[in-house]
């Protein structure tokens, strides 16, 4: 192309339309993720609260052993499950994982970092994010 030569102006026009169908595309990519994440957001608050409650109504089935109280409790279980969650409960002698246990206190124990007791399950989503820590006492060797 010559030096005083001006590119030609459709060239130009579709270049600069190729790019706003890009920056288009991205905004309603970034647009969606965000829409997800604010979802996620609003139905994390909403089920830390409700597993307050599942805590309070397992501990009263505890004392109660009711069966109809049971049921509940399973139904209430299957519908965090179908919402993504997956519960996490360390057994007695377990490994200590800080990602999904919360150490609420240390006994004494024959060695280090092993689950003596648990005190409350945890829960965590499909994608692994964890909404509440189990809480555990972890062991400590003499």
């Amino acid at each position: 192309m010559p030096k005083n030569k001006k590119p030609d102006e459709s060239l130009v026009l579709k270049a600069q339309l190729a790019r706003a169908l890009a920056d288009y595309d991205n905004l309603i990519k970034r647009v969606e993720r965000e829409k997800n994440d604010i979802e996620k957001l609003v139905s994390l608050r909403l089920i830390l609260r409700l597993l307050q409650v599942l805590d309070n109504i397992e501990r009263a089935q505890v004392h109660l052993k009711d069966s109809g109280l049971a049921i509940a409790i399973g139904e209430f279980i299957n519908v965090l499950k179908d919402e993504g969650l997956t519960v996490i409960n360390p057994s007695i002698g377990d490994e200590f994982d800080e990602h999904e246990m919360e150490a609420i206190e240390v006994v004494k124990g024959q060695s280090n970092n092993k689950v003596a007791e648990v005190i409350l399950a945890g829960w965590e989503y499909s994608d692994g994010t964890i909404v509440r820590h189990a809480k555990v006492k972890v062991t400590k060797k003499e």
